[in-house]
């Protein structure tokens, strides 16, 4: 493999990236920041919300921000250079094997999803102060969780971003998005569920609630969470599966 032409396609992303910093940031954090905001404050100093809801909310906006980031810097480019712009085909040109093309793009997204998830914390604190109480007790399992929901995130991506058309875009989001948001277990912790038994189980193959449980297991240990060895175990089983199903979907889509 040429590790310079894979390098030089990372740089690319990365100045694209950089390019359209502003709009990535407001596109992916605007609606986190919001939930940060009314749950973090305005909730909590009408007395609507305990003070400690802020520790719960906080790492499950953070799950989001990384999964929403990590999906949308592979998709949607993927996307638009396979069925509008084009421009995979200059791509697949590179004196490299196909499939270190997708593991390009997913680095890439995963790059992007770290720093988005990483950013959550000082924007948490700058708007809810005092309130959050975040523990770095366990660095090496938040690390490990991080770069595990950064993976997930982009192979999905890959995957979404190889197996959908451009019309579908609006679907994908009504009917994948925003129900892995609403039953993710972000803005409430899993054992939460147990009043609805079935639907406890139910959430459990949505990969946002072990994003969001394995993160609030490591930077808020004190509220309830999944076991975080379950979590690992979960993450690392739906990341081998995202990324062999998009390396095959790729592949698929670069020779028809």
């Amino acid at each position: 493999m040429n590790w310079r032409t894979f390098l030089a396609m990372l740089a690319r992303d990365a100045h694209v990236a950089r390019r359209n910093f502003v709009p990535l940031v407001l596109q992916t954090m605007l609606q986190p920041m919001l939930f940060v905001f009314v749950f973090g404050q305005v909730m909590t100093r009408s007395g609507m919300m305990t003070q400690g809801y802020q520790n719960i909310v906080l790492p499950g906006v953070m799950a989001i921000a990384m999964l929403m980031t990590g999906i949308q810097a592979v998709a949607m480019p993927l996307i638009a250079e396979f069925q509008f712009t084009r421009e995979i085909e200059d791509r697949l040109l590179a004196p490299m094997e196909t499939h270190w093309l997708a593991i390009e793009k997913i680095l890439a997204g995963m790059i992007q999803a770290v720093v988005s998830g990483l950013v959550v914390i000082p924007a948490a604190w700058l708007l809810m102060g005092s309130g959050v109480n975040l523990s770095f007790a366990h660095p090496l399992e938040f690390l490990l969780v991080c770069f595990l929901v950064a993976m997930l995130s982009a192979a999905g991506g890959l995957t979404l971003g190889c197996s959908i058309g451009q019309t579908q875009i609006g679907l994908m989001f009504s009917l994948v998005v925003a129900p892995m948001m609403m039953f993710g277990c972000a803005y409430y912790p899993w054992s939460a569920l147990a009043s609805f038994p079935v639907l406890q189980y139910a959430v459990l193959i949505n990969p946002l609630v072990y994003a969001s449980e394995g993160l609030r297991g490591t930077l808020v240990p004190q509220v309830p969470h999944i076991p975080t060895w379950a979590i690992i175990a979960a993450l690392a089983a739906m990341d081998a599966v995202l990324l062999a199903a998009g390396l095959k979907r790729f592949n698929a889509k670069a020779v028809s």
